[in-house]
């Protein structure tokens, strides 16, 4: 039996858990948040300086945690840019999280190249506020002089890993989070110096993508410094799924994604073409309104939370009366309609009460998530099983309703961190390849994550019945805006 740590560093905090490299049992676990003040106004701050990963990680780390462990994976946030001068100093603190400020910047670049298709074909995504490629525009735009020092672009993960190894010569990062940067592309395995230039101005040195079982380094002290990856990736390749398997993330916005043995070429943008933490490729489609969409409706009706808003949904009936409603609150990413507004359609007098309404939300929020999975479907992607995260997955109205619209079985998994669990079975598997025991195109197999399974059974033909209800008040109202 072996030891390894995995660590998850995200937005607010540091998450570490130890576990048995056999079996993935966790054995110990420690947590730390970040020492990080929020801005005015609050809401999470776009400006970080990483030094405050590596203190939050030492407090995690506290108390003898990592005692006997042989190996460190690393997850952390995705999408945070730290630019680094020619000596390896921080040029400015990173950029971090979905930048509003970089929205201008995203559809600059987008004309700059020629259109979304263009992007697609590039990297096979197309570029968002969120996006590393897309920060480096506004920090040529906003920050010139500071865009000028920039000699090096890292993710967080890639920092961390550096830091850990004593900031040596070479540096690494991992295909899965360098698919999300917005200048490498799944497809081919390889970078596009040439926008990371369309974006900053100049080249930069981009870290070396090494391949999902190999080794970063080996600390001063031994200990051996896994690839490491992105949070999505990682918490993947912590719930084990495999080909068959969509996960369906409920926060505030929603994603989809889900195993594929290819990258998948969209020219509409609609999927994003990452890859993930094993060699294989996890294609992303995202909604823009998930929970809000639940928040929004308890507020409308005056309920106190969601488990109160689900509690009402559950007094209505499939299809809530005919009342269906399209959560394009905030506009939609999927279908592309930025500029839109939600729909309340169906109102008739019987179906005039808070219940009916609350149930119309969760169908609605679900409904547009069904169609996030059928894009992914009608490009040749198999879903047997869709693993529901968040929060909100725990609840009853979710539950009840989710395995007949999304026309499969549904798996809710035990609250866990299963972005520090795929990091530490990546550093499983890079140890077991270091010791010979692993093969590097076989990760190894750990228990999956223990979940609760709902089966659509008997309600499958109802809940179908209320998703072609959603698609045809879709259709009337944005005829032509969904194409698969």
């Amino acid at each position: 039996m072996g030891i390894v740590a995995g660590l998850d560093s995200a937005p607010d905090f540091t998450r570490i858990v130890v576990c048995d490299t056999d079996t993935g049992a966790v054995l110990r676990q420690g947590y730390a948040p970040h020492p990080v003040e929020s801005p005015a106004g609050g809401g999470r701050p776009s400006d970080v300086d990483p030094q405050a990963w590596l203190l939050s990680l030492g407090e995690a780390a506290g108390g003898g945690l990592l005692e006997g462990v042989q190996a460190i994976g690393v997850s952390a946030q995705q999408n945070a840019l730290v630019p680094l001068d020619s000596q390896g100093n921080t040029v400015r603190p990173a950029l971090v999280g979905g930048d509003k400020r970089a929205q201008v910047a995203a559809a600059d670049l987008i004309d700059a190249l020629g259109g979304r298709e263009a992007w697609a074909q590039a990297v096979g995504c197309v570029p968002q506020a969120a996006q590393p490629v897309t920060k480096l525009r506004w920090l040529a735009r906003t920050e010139p002089e500071n865009a000028a020092r920039t000699a090096v672009l890292l993710q967080a993960h890639d920092w961390l890993v550096w830091q850990l190894l004593g900031r040596p010569v070479r540096r690494t990062t991992d295909r899965g989070g360098a698919s999300g940067t917005g200048y490498w592309a799944a497809a081919t395995g390889g970078y596009r110096p040439d926008l990371v230039e369309l974006a900053l101005g100049h080249q930069a040195m981009l870290p070396e993508v090494i391949g999902p079982a190999d080794a970063a380094g080996t600390t001063p002290e031994g200990l051996l410094i896994s690839a490491g990856t992105g949070e999505t990736m990682a918490a993947a390749f912590g719930l084990g799924i495999g080909l068959g398997d969509a996960v369906v993330s409920l926060g505030a916005s929603g994603s989809v994604m889900a195993v594929h043995p290819e990258a998948l070429y969209d020219p509409s943008g609609t999927i994003t073409a990452l890859a993930d933490a094993t060699g294989m490729h996890l294609p992303v489609v995202t909604t823009l309104n998930a929970v809000r969409t639940l928040r929004g409706t308890a507020e409308l009706l005056g309920v106190p939370d969601l488990e109160s808003l689900s509690d009402l949904a559950m007094k209505s009936t499939p299809g809530a009366h005919g009342l269906v409603l399209l959560p394009y609150l905030e506009g939609e990413r999927t279908p592309n309609l930025p500029h839109t507004a939600g729909t309340l359609a169906g109102l008739r007098r019987e179906s005039m009460k808070p219940e009916h309404l609350a149930r119309a939300a969760f169908e609605g929020m679900l409904c547009g998530l069904a169609d996030a999975l059928d894009v992914l479907r009608g490009r040749g992607v198999e879903v047997r099983r869709v693993f529901l995260l968040g929060s909100a997955a725990e609840l009853p109205a979710v539950q009840a309703a989710a395995p007949s619209l999304f026309g499969a079985q549904v798996m809710v998994p035990q609250p866990a961190d299963y972005g520090a669990i795929g990091a530490a079975r990546q550093a499983a598997w890079a140890l077991g390849v270091s010791q010979g025991t692993l093969d590097p195109r076989t990760p190894p197999v750990w228990q999956g994550a223990v979940a609760q399974v709902l089966d659509p059974g008997e309600e499958l033909a109802v809940g179908q019945a209320v998703r072609q209800q959603f698609v045809s008040v879709r259709e009337q109202t944005h005829p032509g805006a969904f194409r698969l």
